[in-house]
């Protein structure tokens, strides 16, 4: 769910940076001075998870806040508040305070494409950046994008990630057991054993193949 751009907010909570204080310290403080309101939420360079952003909201809430927007240049933070149906927005950030590996990295993989719903036999979605699709792909159903693909669901479709020859690109899903897997230039059938029960998975690229392994949080289910 991507934000309006032209939509401003009169209040704005911006969290401390990444590490300098815990925002469950710090958010008390802020919230007696806040006035009750709809606000965004710049989360900054937070990795936050769908359990981590969920305690925010939940603390916002019970201070008589409504989150509209939540604002990251975090990818992470961003997928997580989209699967909770918030609106996002990426935070764009100076390249020169940037390690080259991060501004490397979203400067390949562009923004984020969010899709709610099944994809059915037949459908396909594309996107020139990340993609999260919140739902199911089915099987004849398919998902590409020039950077990751994230399904907050089952892959039993086809997905090809690193659509434009990105070989750092993945394939994350909280059940992958798809028709085809493709990275880059590489092809891959999906595994045959089941899944082990609540554990996400990912598909990269590792020693020129693509390889399955459990997926690093936040995508790991909550």
């Amino acid at each position: 769910m991507s934000a309006d751009p032209s939509r401003e907010f009169s209040h704005r909570l911006s969290l401390p940076p990444f590490r300098s204080t815990p925002w469950q310290q710090w958010l008390p403080a802020q919230l007696s001075c806040l006035e009750q309101s709809s606000i965004e939420v710049d989360t900054g360079d937070w990795h936050l998870s769908c359990r981590d952003l969920q305690e925010l909201l939940d603390a916002l809430k019970a201070a008589g806040h409504s989150v509209q927007r939540i604002t990251s240049h975090c990818q992470d933070t961003l997928i997580s508040a989209a699967a909770l149906g918030v609106i996002t927005q990426r935070r764009v950030v100076d390249c020169s305070t940037t390690d080259d590996a991060s501004a490397g990295s979203d400067a390949g993989n562009g923004a984020l494409t969010v899709h709610q719903g099944t994809l059915r036999s037949g459908d396909h979605i594309e996107s020139r950046g990340h993609l999260l699709i919140v739902g199911d792909v089915n099987p004849g159903g398919s998902a590409s994008a020039d950077g990751d693909v994230y399904i907050w669901g089952r892959l039993r479709g086809r997905a090809h990630a690193g659509l434009s020859g990105n070989r750092t690109a993945r394939i994350v899903a909280l059940q992958l057991r798809p028709l085809q897997l493709r990275i880059a230039d590489l092809v891959a059938r999906g595994p045959e054993e089941q899944p082990q029960p609540g554990l996400a998975e990912q598909a990269c690229i590792l020693e020129g193949a693509i390889a399955i392994e459990p997926a690093c949080p936040p995508f790991a289910p909550q």
